[in-house]
């Protein structure tokens, strides 16, 4: 076994993990969550803080 048996399993498992990743990302029983995720930085706060942009509440 040489280095370039080693560079190949290596390349082989890079692939395998990228396709796991994208497998376990893409997959429709986690679709809801990365969905309610995505929408967190929509949602109000009411902390009473300005917000980025807002003027200085407390003139």
């Amino acid at each position: 076994m040489d280095i370039n048996d080693v560079r190949g399993l290596g390349s082989i498992f890079a692939l395998i993990a990228m396709l796991a990743i994208f497998w376990w990302a893409y997959g429709s029983s986690r679709r809801k969550r990365f969905e309610d995720d995505g929408d967190i930085p929509f949602l109000d706060d009411d902390d009473g803080l300005p917000k980025h942009g807002d003027k200085d509440r407390s003139k």
